[in-house]
């Protein structure tokens, strides 16, 4: 298998991160491809003709794209039910929570995209504001629910880890653990695993 990706990416990490919790991650070719939203990687069109990341050539020779699908995939191959709950609540509350980890990545790379890639006399404040407020909530939705966690590690807790991990990397500044201390102490306790360690954000 080969894995277009890019070291910044958290949807990427959250896919490298579920292909070595499944033991997976030797079977994957790595190829670090960089993008930029306002001038397409030529190399990525044939892979993926959104031209984004991660992109994954299955086993079979398709390639997956969007890393929801991508960490499925893998799940499937290593045999199931293992970072994806095969049914009932376990499976929504995990597909749940990796929801709010997904919105609260994507409303950080458009708050980034607006502040490094726009020229600042046209940046839109009210934009970076609605945005900010989206990942502010979602963190305060994390930190009620963060005390019933436990000691499981599924999609969902992978998808928040990297979510927290890339606030870590692009937005330090803004210390997201000040009014949540149940998220940061979970955080703390998941970013020691290997998958997390090995997977850190760089530029």
């Amino acid at each position: 298998m080969k894995l277009w990706y890019s070291p910044p990416s958290p949807f990427a990490r959250k896919v490298r991160t579920a292909a070595i919790e499944l033991g997976l991650d030797a079977r994957i070719e790595l190829v670090n491809t960089p993008v930029v939203p306002i001038k397409p990687n030529p190399v990525l069109i044939p892979q993926n003709p959104l031209v984004k990341l991660p992109a994954l050539e299955a086993e079979d020779g398709n390639v997956l794209y969007d890393s929801r699908t991508i960490c499925e995939y893998l799940d499937a191959l290593a045999g199931g039910g293992r970072l994806f709950p095969a049914s009932g609540a376990a499976r929504w509350n995990a597909l749940r929570r990796q929801s709010l980890g997904d919105g609260i990545m994507d409303a950080g790379i458009l708050r980034r995209y607006e502040l490094v890639l726009r020229p600042e006399p046209l940046r839109w404040a009210d934009w970076l504001d609605g945005q900010q407020a989206k990942i502010d909530h979602g963190l305060d939705a994390a930190e009620r629910d963060a005390g019933s966690w436990g000691n499981r590690f599924d999609i969902g807790d992978i998808t928040i880890a990297c979510a927290l991990g890339w606030l870590d990397f692009r937005f330090a500044e803004t210390d997201w653990r000040a009014k949540r201390p149940g998220l940061a102490a979970w955080y703390a306790r998941v970013a020691a695993r290997p998958s997390l360690a090995q997977t850190i954000p760089a530029p």
